[in-house]
């Protein structure tokens, strides 16, 4: 441990008081998704404010560890993420069409979170030496992507697309600022689409109706597009200044599924309006700012790497989440960061949040 006074003194806190705020503003929104006029309401905010708890200690261990130190854990961790997702396939429980946790008994551990850890963690290891004159080639990429397929294809099975989808953009913005020849990158994107044909094949029914009525959401109106169309409604309906806490009709009515996860943008968004989404948002971008200074200032490649990767994590969910639920994208099914209810999210994404911190905090010393 190197927790020391000059360590101390160099915390961000603005890191940590963002983070805070989302996650304050995240549980209350759950509690109103989940609260019932009767007064018999549901303790998922609870439980959630006990996931934060713990999420706080997963934060600041990953601050108390030098960062170096976690890089010597890259390959192990991915060996422990790689065996949970096996082991899901085996004796994980069913929700919602997909097998995607581990019941330990006093809590349902959902191992495509922490995946999405470590498959930056072994990304930014590989990627820590100076690139090549010009740049990577798709054929010196070849450890870390034998080392990513299996993450995402196995998250894949469950089936869970939206966190597949999730961990593919992550890997390819690292290995992209890692280096990668845009030549490279962009024979990678045509194979990607010539594949599109073949990948739709392996798609479960209810996942490719998705995709058809994101095209046309009129086409399965009380179907596969009723998600979509009760989340419109429900964020168009919130208007400026919105309809006030607890009193979102789409909401409130139970016309909007899912509405404290996946879906809980637009519970926030009936109740606080466009301002509120504006505020909301512009705390997400001022996360994302103070994240990339971090990566600017990083000593060294595999910090500023490991900063970008979880920077990503974080990116990559908000905006395919708010674009999801706006019906600019096809439901897949992600969360929003430090906003929906998980245990499993939240502690993931603290502790990479506190990955983050580390980085930042050990600029100075030498």
């Amino acid at each position: 441990m190197q927790i020391d006074r000059r360590l101390i003194s160099h915390f961000d806190w603005g890191l940590f008081g963002l983070t805070a705020a989302l996650v304050f503003f995240g549980i209350l929104t759950i509690y109103s998704a989940t609260y019932s006029p009767t007064g018999e309401q549901a303790n998922l905010a609870t439980k959630q404010f006990y996931w934060f708890m713990f999420g706080l200690l997963a934060m600041l261990a990953a601050t108390a560890v030098d960062y170096h130190d976690i890089e010597r854990l890259a390959y192990p961790f991915y060996a422990l993420s790689l065996g949970l997702l096996v082991l899901v396939l085996f004796i994980g429980s069913v929700g919602g069409g997909s097998q995607r946790w581990i019941n330990l008994g006093f809590v349902a551990l959902q191992p495509s979170e922490p995946t999405k850890l470590a498959i930056v963690l072994v990304s930014a290891k590989y990627l820590q030496y100076d690139e090549p004159a010009g740049g990577y080639r798709l054929r010196d990429l070849w450890w870390p992507a034998l080392l990513a397929a299996p993450l995402i294809i196995l998250t894949l099975i469950q089936p869970d697309l939206g966190t597949a989808v999730v961990l593919s953009v992550v890997f390819m913005s690292v290995v992209l600022v890692g280096g990668l020849r845009l030549r490279s990158f962009s024979y990678l994107v045509a194979a990607g689409l010539t594949l599109l044909p073949i990948a739709w094949q392996f798609l479960k029914p209810y996942q490719q109706r998705r995709i058809l009525t994101f095209l046309n959401p009129d086409l399965d109106p009380l179907g596969a597009g009723y998600h979509v169309i009760q989340s419109k409604i429900a964020i168009g309906s919130g208007r400026l200044l919105g309809k006030g806490f607890l009193n979102g009709t789409q909401n409130q009515l139970e016309f909007l599924p899912a509405q404290h996860t996946d879906f809980v943008f637009s519970v926030f968004a009936e109740e606080w309006g466009f301002l509120g989404c504006v505020i909301l948002l512009a705390l997400y971008f001022a996360l994302i700012m103070l994240a990339l200074k971090v990566v600017a200032r990083a000593k060294e490649r595999f910090g500023a790497l490991l900063v970008f990767g979880m920077l990503g994590i974080f990116f990559w969910q908000v905006a395919i989440n708010v674009a999801m639920v706006a019906g600019l994208l096809p439901v897949v099914g992600i969360p929003l960061p430090f906003f929906s209810y998980g245990g499993s999210s939240l502690v993931s994404m603290m502790t990479a949040m506190g990955i983050i911190i580390n980085v930042s905090m050990r600029r100075f010393t030498f």
